[in-house]
């Protein structure tokens, strides 16, 4: 079988292949410890299954409109202008399966062969893929960690020409934890308005947030019409395997997302937008709770991985991540993670799976208990042991 030039270019996520391999190695008797898949390891609330069973009941198995049923829009543009001091509409929403889609969507409705695209390295890898699978550009903007792994802004003014045509943000970042400040959204927003560029905004972990509130760059003025907000319900409602996320974008650019929603999925799952739409309206409880229980492991994991001879770790500000330094190891990423996997039973991703600039690091999901976290420390004090 012949295939499309374009599919060499589309990449993977590579928690998927490290979670297949550490499922084989637990299915073999070996004990393994799991830090690789960002979720956040919580139930979904119990009022948000309890909506989606009576919408099944109550026969909302069928299609729905391709842009979202109308009472969840109307329920996401309260949300997003509440919180986002914003004023947008159903009309600039478009619901999705999930988030991806709207990146997905976004990139392929806005930028052409040659275009380039700057986005942040390490980062989510389905940004670089995606930019490359349509034959755009991709020009990453390194994150570092003497910057607290946020963007520099005068480096992203000096990485703008003439072809940019979109800036990537993701805030709180996977994989390292970092939140771009208000000025750091600012000196962003004032390149792209002087610019004429657009920008994508990630932010499904803005509620996963340990100190402040989250800012969005839509909320700056002459932002809202040149935005891409990505937002959904998988982190915030531990919802990964539901499917439901959306796009809040210009009126018009929705129309454009809305065309290509018709030609690859049809619409978004009936039952699932009614549970999407209680979440968005009922208690909030359930979700500070789990964020208290985050920010606790977050602190075990840092003092632990501090603790460990020749690992550094910072303090991540949000998401659920932190993203250790191992360069006074001697060894790669690569060779951390599958030692790390093969030798003590703990599966981590290397740093180089969120990018080249990745090289030296690695990334801990702490979705996982306080007693497997501080287990896992020591397995990794006494492994280093054999490298140093």
């Amino acid at each position: 079988m012949k295939f499309s030039e374009c599919m060499s270019r589309l990449g993977t996520e590579t928690a998927f292949k490290v979670l297949a391999k550490a499922k084989a190695l637990e299915q073999s008797g070996k004990e393994i410890i799991h830090f690789e898949i960002g979720e956040t390891g919580f139930d979904t609330p119990k009022h948000i299954c309890e909506a989606a069973k009576s919408a099944i009941d109550d026969g909302y198995t069928h299609y729905e409109p391709a842009n979202g049923i109308l009472p969840l829009r109307e329920a996401i543009a309260e949300d997003v202008n509440r919180r986002r001091r914003v004023n947008v509409s159903a009309d600039n929403v478009v619901v999705t399966p999930g988030a991806k889609p709207i990146m997905f969507f976004g990139i392929i409705a806005c930028c052409e062969n040659d275009d380039e695209v700057i986005y942040q390295n390490p980062g989510f890898p389905i940004y670089e893929s995606v930019i490359r699978f349509i034959g755009a550009k991709p020009i990453p903007i390194p994150l570092r960690e003497e910057n607290e792994f946020r963007m520099d802004i005068d480096e992203l003014k000096s990485l703008i020409t003439e072809k940019t045509r979109m800036i990537i943000i993701n805030s709180p970042h996977n994989p390292t934890g970092s939140v771009l400040t208000e000025e750091d959204l600012k000196g962003i927003s004032e390149i792209a308005i002087n610019n004429d560029i657009i920008v994508m905004s990630d932010e499904v972990y803005k509620d996963i947030l340990f100190e402040g509130e989250h800012i969005s760059i839509m909320s700056f003025n002459g932002m809202t019409e040149r935005t891409i907000l990505i937002d959904g319900f998988s982190k915030t409602f531990s919802m990964t395997g539901w499917r439901l996320g959306y796009g809040v974008i210009p009126e018009e650019l929705a129309h454009h997302i809305t065309k290509l929603m018709v030609n690859s999925n049809s619409c978004t799952t009936s039952f699932t937008q009614r549970a999407g739409t209680a979440a968005l309206e009922g208690p909030m409880g359930e979700v500070d709770d789990m964020v208290s229980k985050l920010k606790e492991r977050r602190n075990a994991i840092v003092k632990g991985l501090n603790s460990v001879d020749g690992i550094t770790c910072l303090n991540p500000k949000g998401a659920f991540y932190v993203f250790p330094s191992i360069k006074n190891l001697g060894i790669t990423s690569d060779e951390f993670e599958n030692f790390l996997l093969d030798k003590v039973g703990i599966a981590a991703l290397a740093g180089t799976s969120f990018g080249a600039y990745g090289e030296g690091y690695l990334r801990f999901a702490y979705c996982n208990s306080i007693e497997n976290i501080n287990k896992a420390v020591e397995k990794i004090k006494n492994a280093v042991k054999e490298i140093k």
